[in-house]
């Protein structure tokens, strides 16, 4: 792993750092409370990212994790594309949740691109993203035998989310 500032130097390593770098470096400048970002292009989740849908909250096994939907950005346009991409691609992501808070939903879908998920380290990333996987594939599934099937009720989703998130969180261990 290439260890690098938030200016973009390398700090650590003789390696290059990512290609996505930029995209990296936009989200820890806007959210603030993360510190640590994982990329994938995990089957299910990148198949949702291209098919540029958000990831319904269907269950009960979405909203222990993720609060809500799993949103899907807008397409770059083709300006975006041919200068700063990837830079670009960051912008989008944040553009995404001017409404959503991160810190509740730990996961974008790039669309026609994939997965990007964030914690308060890298571990807690990594670990959103097999989350977030785990959760494409019900959902994906679920949409198969029933495409007209109906995201979980608000009162399920905010049960299931705050009893293990925030302040008044009472599941699991301390």
């Amino acid at each position: 792993m290439v260890v690098i500032n938030l200016e973009g130097r390398v700090v650590e390593e003789d390696l290059r750092p990512s290609s996505d770098t930029p995209t990296h470096l936009e989200l820890y400048r806007n959210f603030p409370e993360i510190g640590g970002i994982a990329h994938t292009h995990s089957t299910y989740a990148t198949s949702w990212a291209q098919a540029q849908n958000s990831i319904p909250c269907l269950g009960t096994t979405h909203a222990d994790n993720m609060y809500g939907r799993i949103p899907c950005t807008r397409k770059l346009r083709t300006e975006e594309v041919e200068k700063d991409y990837e830079l670009n691609t960051g912008k989008v992501i944040v553009e995404t949740f001017q409404t959503i808070d991160y810190r509740f939903m730990p996961a974008v879908l790039v669309a026609n691109h994939g997965p990007f998920t964030w914690g308060k380290d890298p571990w807690e990333a990594v670990h959103n993203s097999i989350i977030l996987e785990e959760v494409a594939k019900p959902d994906f599934i679920t949409k198969q035998i029933n495409p007209q099937a109906a995201e979980a009720p608000r009162i399920l989703v905010d049960k299931h989310f705050f009893r293990k998130h925030g302040s008044s969180a009472y599941y699991g261990q301390n």
